[in-house]
């Protein structure tokens, strides 16, 4: 079930990028390489067996509009273990949307994708969703998120946190 909702996000998802008719013109104010750390709390099954989460974010993003940003993502994110837990991590392959309220200021967004489990045995991953809230400028992201990564097994790994992102651009 969870990889059909995965199919169909990424369908819908990349459908406006592939109903376009005209050229998509790649611009330094519409599309940009934003590369940058987060930091989290492991929650839920993750806090049983890991104590801090820290992670590395790389996006490519297109604007449609001033207020609407779409593009792909991957990272890393490594879970410390803690008492005699090992050190896990997830790296990230996702699709998202943003929504931008103004040129400087508030934003909110989404992930959604496959987190890839490395460090575990008999899990590889799952549906991967992360939510985001948080203030934007031409050159810095800051905001606030909750990550989980729907694993086999019933595993659900989930953290909050924060993230900061600096925009490279393309032109």
């Amino acid at each position: 079930m969870k990889k059909t909702f995965l199919i169909i996000g990424i369908v819908l998802g990349l459908n406006p990028l592939f109903g376009q008719e005209e050229d998509i013109d790649l611009t330094v104010d519409n599309s940009w390489l934003k590369a940058g750390i987060t930091a989290g709390v492991p929650v839920s099954d993750a806090g049983d067996v890991s104590s801090f989460a820290l992670g590395l974010d790389l996006r490519g993003q297109y604007l449609f509009n001033p207020n609407l940003g779409i593009g792909v993502a991957t990272g890393y994110n490594n879970y410390f273990g803690k008492d005699n837990y090992d050190d896990f991590g997830i790296v990230l392959l996702a699709g998202f949307i943003r929504y931008y309220f103004t040129p400087d200021g508030l934003f909110f967004g989404s992930d959604l994708g496959y987190g890839f489990l490395t460090g575990v045995d008999d899990n590889e991953g799952g549906l991967y969703i992360n939510p985001q809230i948080g203030y934007h400028n031409r050159d810095w992201n800051i905001y606030a998120y909750y990550q989980n990564t729907f694993a086999e097994n019933d595993v659900d790994i989930q953290a909050v946190g924060i993230g900061a992102t600096y925009n490279i651009r393309f032109k």
